[in-house]
């Protein structure tokens, strides 16, 4: 399905011109991805754990900074592969985050389960977000304060009572995460005890998506990765979900902390009771 050109101007706020910029950025990067999708296409691996890195990646991620540095030269940019690409000037207090390719282990095995994610932060608080899906043509944006925006308009996480029916949950953890880690596997395996169901899409910002459009209840995540988590977290917000660290207390996606400050709990205002309860008795 091809993608829908985003009009970035409806909740943009002080960051429109930004934003007009980033949701371009993001479409064209997936309108890349997309034509090449189940195509032949460079392979490597990243590290021990196999995670990978392809030809893709690269080529989305070359697209956006280049976007991103020729309208904002004096911003810095960290993006998923290339890490710092742009320095910006002395005293710089912009910095873009890019992962071109959330989901690059699904492409490789021809999952249609990725996106392209984009956030801004001042001060290294985030304050835009931009989320594109190219297999459905869906862009989400959210800018602080000025809501969340998807293809039908306005996000609003919808209130409706959690009842007998068990909810459904994403689970994420950082690639720093050892395999075998005692506080993952239970914290997994409290969420499979009080779930419908556990979705582990290994493209976090997909997930954040799905939940800030109300198509799943909650979202936690373990050491997550620094790279997606301002958008994601900024999308949800924005749409009216609360985000909490693992033993409730207040959540920040400020940039610049270790992994051990990125677990989180995110979820409708009347789902996060039932989950914090899960997540406190995996503990």
């Amino acid at each position: 399905m091809g993608s829908t050109t985003t009009d970035p101007g409806d909740g943009a706020g002080a960051f429109e011109e930004e934003c007009r910029v980033a949701v371009r950025a993001a479409e064209d990067a997936g309108a890349l991805l997309r034509s090449r999708f189940l195509s032949t296409f460079r392979v490597d691996t990243k590290d021990a754990d196999g995670d990978v890195v392809t030809e893709l990646d690269l080529l989305a991620e070359q697209l956006v900074t280049r976007r991103l540095a020729e309208r904002f030269p004096a911003d810095r940019i960290r993006a998923e592969e290339g890490g710092d690409l742009v320095a910006g000037g002395p005293g710089a207090r912009r910095t873009w985050l890019v992962d071109p390719l959330d989901g690059s282990n699904n492409v490789v095995i021809g999952l249609p389960a990725y996106v392209v994610g984009i956030a801004l932060c001042v001060d290294d608080e985030p304050v835009l977000g931009v989320v594109h899906d190219p297999v459905a043509g869906r862009t989400w944006r959210a800018v602080r304060g000025s809501g969340a925006h998807g293809p039908a308009g306005r996000l609003a996480a919808p209130r409706r009572p959690l009842g007998a029916v068990r909810p459904v949950l994403g689970w994420t953890q950082g690639h720093g995460v050892p395999a075998g880690d005692p506080v993952a596997r239970a914290l997994k395996d409290g969420l499979e005890s009080g779930a419908r169901r556990v979705l582990q899409l290994w493209a976090p910002l997909l997930t954040w998506s799905l939940l800030a459009c109300g198509l799943i209840d909650g979202f936690v995540g373990y050491r997550a990765e620094e790279i997606d988590l301002p958008a994601g977290c900024l999308l949800a917000t924005e749409a009216g979900l609360e985000v909490r660290t693992l033993d409730g207390g207040p959540f920040s996606a400020r940039i610049g902390r270790p992994d051990t400050a990125r677990s989180y709990v995110a979820a409708r205002p009347e789902v996060l009771p039932h989950l914090l309860d899960l997540v406190a008795a995996a503990g």
